[in-house]
């Protein structure tokens, strides 16, 4: 069976479900010999592929093997429910993974471009300094291009169209005509009376993510509304045609116009209170960075500089770099993983010397903490430096180097500034803490931890719900009724509630609300699955009391069902409670079968 013979992918709890155009191309006998597989079958019309726990993390490299743009694939996958800002600051982050390696190499370079300057062994003039800074530019030049390609790969749509709309944003047109914007007075072209402004958007971040995201819904629909004949000649044309203006007169703008609306915003604070101005900006900085709305500080500096001799806005933009720094040094400390540790340390010193973005886009923002830590650090520092009368005499990269350009009425009062900024925004994540994803390295570590204690004897599980026990092979799917995920024990729920058997944690719970996995703190591992197929309900009929992660006391309500409306909807309401880490222990079977059972009583002994 190869991808051209899937037609739809998605998964529940437990399993691959994939529709396929020709079912005797599929070979079950090869797919059940796969490791991981658990087992495969064939039911209501669909191809199940039993996996168990690791479900989703195959779902997903799955995924990453099936071309869309070639296939035409409808690839689902159902995922944990989170809040708008986790769903951005995640997406932000996953886009920004692929690119840290060159965002760092280029960050190095600078820095060590900018210690060689400093330092006299080149000169600026020389054709060495143009090469070197070149290649630490690289990124920073054409990052649209960069982002175009995680993007799309993100978003799964097509790399190419994602690259064709970083071209337009970088195209000579609109990067020339905003250079000489100034001398020309030419700031828009007209496309139709509606207005193109002409923005140099080479160092932008935020409109290639958003024109990338909006370009997967369009592609999916015109790739579905031309006919497979006329795909190659109509659906990259389309596309473009809509996406290109759209971008250029909506999405990329509205960067520009906000970041002029922050410029007025900070000089009205810095004007109304220094001190107060310097905090807000020291402290939001690194939110301007994340939209690429931070260059619209510059002109403003510039201004400054020109007209007193020194800008008393550019200390924020020290602190606040220096905070992330520190941030990301912690972060250093506090990761497991050797290889997360060696970029995060490589990040750090990076944003030492100015370049923030590998810290803030690789570490701070995926663990949130240190990037909010770093805010108010970057903040304080920041007010603290504008109280004692500080300011900056150039438009220099902001980083370690160029504190000889900042002044005060003491320069002591400049190294204190920039002390606290990074030391509490260092502290502030020690205290605060990282919420660090399992790797693959530490995969035995966190067994050991989560494994099941070895005295031996014997454990009871009480019942998770309040109803009539059957045995497992009563249950109308092999899955459960062969044990291949595990023994347990099924319950016809009296009530529709599902109840915590015992201390301990919930280690998944799916969107729908249909299944949920706990482990105790003697590192049982517990599967409950209502009903049989409900994941097509969709959540329907379902409400989850709880959150995955959440410690839970025995008897707390989980979720509760309403059987008669399932029931109603055509679907099996009986509960399989299977032990999922079976292979763990010795012995698992239910205490006794074709009885009625509470929320109080043993279902199932565990030998240890």
């Amino acid at each position: 069976m190869g991808k051209e013979n899937i037609t739809y992918i998605t998964h529940c709890a437990t399993r691959l479900r994939l529709n396929v155009k020709d079912e005797k191309s599929v070979n079950l006998k090869a797919l059940d010999q796969l490791e991981g597989v658990l087992k495969s079958q064939y039911k209501s019309g669909q191809l199940q592929i039993i996996i168990g726990a690791k479900v989703r993390g195959v779902f997903e490299a799955v995924s990453e093997m099936i071309d869309l743009s070639e296939s035409g694939i409808e690839v689902k996958s159902v995922s944990v429910k989170k809040n708008p800002v986790s769903r951005v600051i995640e997406t932000i982050s996953g886009v920004f993974a692929p690119v840290i390696p060159v965002l760092i190499g280029c960050g190095m370079i600078k820095s060590l471009l900018a210690i060689m300057t400093a330092t006299k062994l080149i000169a600026t003039t020389s054709g060495t300094y143009q090469i070197f800074s070149l290649i630490s530019d690289l990124i920073f030049y054409f990052f649209p291009f960069f982002l175009a390609v995680s993007a799309a790969k993100k978003f799964k749509t097509s790399e190419f169209l994602a690259v064709a709309l970083a071209g337009a944003y970088m195209y000579p047109t609109i990067i020339n005509g905003a250079a000489a914007a100034t001398e020309t007075g030419v700031r828009s072209l007209s496309f139709f009376g509606l207005p193109v402004l002409l923005v140099n958007y080479k160092t932008t971040i935020i409109p290639i993510i958003i024109s990338v995201w909006v370009m997967s819904y369009v592609y999916r629909y015109i790739d579905k509304l031309i006919p497979d004949m006329f795909k190659i000649l109509f659906v990259p044309m389309l596309v473009l045609f809509i996406m290109v203006p759209l971008e250029l007169i909506a999405i990329g703008p509205v960067g520009t116009y906000i970041g002029v609306t922050v410029a007025k915003v900070v000089t009205y604070l810095y004007t109304a209170n220094g001190v107060l101005g310097a905090f807000l900006f020291g402290t939001f900085r690194p939110v301007l960075i994340i939209f690429g709305m931070h260059y619209a500080i510059t002109p403003i500096n510039s201004q400054l500089i020109a007209q007193y001799g020194y800008s008393v806005i550019s200390p924020a933009n020290l602190t606040g770099n220096l905070a992330q720094a520190g941030a990301c040094l912690a972060v250093f400390f506090l990761l497991k993983n050797k290889a997360n540790k060696s970029g995060a340390l490589t990040s750090g010193v990076t944003a030492l010397f100015g370049i923030t973005e590998p810290s803030i886009f690789g570490y701070n923002l995926k663990y949130k903490k240190p990037f909010l830590c770093a805010m108010v650090a970057g903040g304080i520092g920041a007010a603290y430096i504008n109280f004692w009368g500080g300011g900056a005499t150039a438009l220099i990269l902001p980083g370690l180097l160029a504190l000889p350009t900042y002044i005060a009425k003491s320069y002591i009062h400049i190294l204190i500034g920039v002390g606290i900024s990074i030391a509490l925004a260092f502290m502030g994540v020690f205290i605060f803490g990282i919420t660090e994803e399992e790797t693959p390295e530490e995969g035995e570590k966190l067994a050991e931890v989560n494994s099941v204690n070895r005295v031996s004897g014997t454990v009871t599980v009480n019942s998770p719900l309040e109803g009539f026990v059957k045995d497992l092979s009563e249950v109308n799917d092999t899955m459960f009724s062969q044990k291949i995920l595990g023994n347990g024990a099924a319950v016809e729920s009296a009530d529709g509630n599902v109840y915590a058997p015992f201390d301990g944690i919930v280690v998944s719970l799916f969107p729908t609300s249909h299944a949920i996995g706990l482990r105790s703190e003697e590192g049982i591992e517990m599967l409950i699955h209502i009903g049989l197929d409900t994941v097509k309900l969709e959540g329907r009929y379902f409400t989850a009391y709880v959150k995955q992660d959440q410690k839970v006391k025995q008897g707390d309500l989980l979720i509760r069902f309403d059987q008669e409306e399932i029931k109603a909807a055509g679907y099996d309401t009986i509960v399989p409670v299977i032990i999922s880490n079976t292979a763990d222990f010795k012995r698992v079977e239910p205490v006794e079968i074709n009885t009625a059972v509470n929320k109080e009583q043993p279902l199932i002994n565990i030998e240890i």
